[in-house]
């Protein structure tokens, strides 16, 4: 499927309009993410946005603040984190880009999708970056960082979590269960065995987003 990327320094200026600065590298990949969403998106509807500049604002920045925070919970460089219903690659995608620790699998049981996410993860060349095309209940991983955008409500994601979730054999933080919220993280209900670990607000078109991090208090080992 033919792209037309927009320049790297397009995206440059805009992210930079956005409050993030881009190196080369950087700016490049997500023109490449970018033109390849722009197109298979007027043929598959990934996106609710139909325009670059707007897909950028409002879906691919989340993942720019989403590797600060990651980069800041000191998991280990051999980590392996599971990304559920990756669908047009948001977060995990553009994520890669800026943060690119250990073993990423990016889950999607669509197969249109997981061949939007192949040819990305390919043209994009992202570091040891993987698709698993299935459902959530087949993969066969422990990780340290499970992560979604929209797969489950928050509590049944939890749930969903908690059989995949290891401690690194060399030790370090996590395991951790990463949510995307739309405002301040609760107080109590948790799901029994967790504990909130971080709550992170960040910027938003119109707005501020959330990232809920849960760690448990206990994990197979």
């Amino acid at each position: 499927m033919a792209t037309g990327n927009p320049a790297p320094e397009e995206v440059s200026r805009a992210s930079s309009a956005l409050g993030r600065e881009l190196t080369a590298g950087q700016a490049s990949a997500l023109s490449v993410y970018l033109g390849l969403l722009e197109t298979w998106n007027r043929k598959t509807n990934l996106v609710g946005p139909r325009r670059w500049p707007d897909m950028l604002s409002e879906l691919v920045a989340d993942s720019w603040h989403l590797a600060d925070l990651l980069g800041g919970l000191a998991l280990p460089e051999d980590c392996v984190t599971i990304d559920f219903g990756a669908g047009a690659g948001i977060p995990g995608v553009p994520l890669r880009v800026f943060w690119d620790a250990g073993r990423y699998v990016l889950v999607e049981p669509r197969a249109k999708r997981a061949a939007f996410l192949r040819q990305c993860a390919a043209m994009m060349r992202l570091k040891t970056t993987e698709v698993y095309e299935g459902r959530a209940e087949e993969v066969n991983e422990n990780a340290q960082v499970c992560l979604s955008r929209a797969f489950q409500p928050w509590r049944e994601f939890l749930e969903t979590s908690r059989r995949f979730l290891q401690k690194s054999p060399g030790g370090g933080p996590g395991p951790f269960v990463v949510v995307f919220a739309g405002g301040a993280a609760p107080e109590g209900g948790l799901p029994k065995g967790y504990q909130l670990a971080v709550s992170r607000r960040y910027p938003r078109p119109g707005g501020e987003g959330y990232f809920w991090v849960f760690a448990p208090s206990i994990a197979s080992s």
